[in-house]
């Protein structure tokens, strides 16, 4: 896995820069979404609404992504540091948007790229994408902000699991 951090890292580091030069800051309510997830830093943040989201070309890194069922399907979702890949057809769904910024503040409290990647491809890999701890945290931060009294955006459904970001493809856990 060592191996792979360095392809992991160009490969993120480019498509966040790509993000921070195309993308949209976020909103007055997406910022204060932001910190309630923890963010320290929202006003770096910045989301790209795309038709799908990009996968690595490399083709190591490629294969280590189908090994690891991570982007081989339809994710809705992408989060690279401080920029955020997002599906155009799932752009308004909040609950997204709150786990992709509890990744934020995993980022900014791992480090960085470097050890966010590191620690993320370890879970991914040894435990699988659905039982990351990492992941498992991004799903209960985005539910608790969700859930706050007082949360301005309508909530579709408080009762209905975190979608991730595979359930549109319909992957099985």
């Amino acid at each position: 896995m060592e191996n792979l951090l360095p392809l992991a890292v160009d490969w993120a580091s480019e498509q966040e820069a790509r993000i921070l030069r195309d993308g949209v800051p976020l909103s007055a309510q997406q910022i204060a979404d932001a910190k309630q997830a923890g963010v320290a830093q929202p006003e770096c943040v910045r989301l790209l609404q795309v038709d799908a989201i990009p996968g690595p070309a490399h083709p190591i890194l490629k294969a280590a992504c189908n090994g690891i069922n991570f982007l081989t399907s339809v994710p809705r979702g992408l989060t690279l540091n401080y920029g955020i890949f997002v599906r155009r057809d799932s752009a308004q769904d909040r609950h997204l948007l709150l786990h992709e910024l509890a990744h934020i503040s995993q980022y900014e409290r791992l480090g960085g790229m470097v050890p966010f990647l590191r620690k993320y491809l370890f879970e991914c890999f040894t435990l699988g994408y659905q039982r990351a701890p990492l992941e498992l945290e991004a799903n209960e931060v985005a539910r608790r902000v969700a859930e706050a009294p007082g949360s301005s955006w309508e909530i579709r459904n408080p009762n209905a699991e975190i979608p991730n970001k595979f359930e549109a493809a319909n992957i099985p856990s």
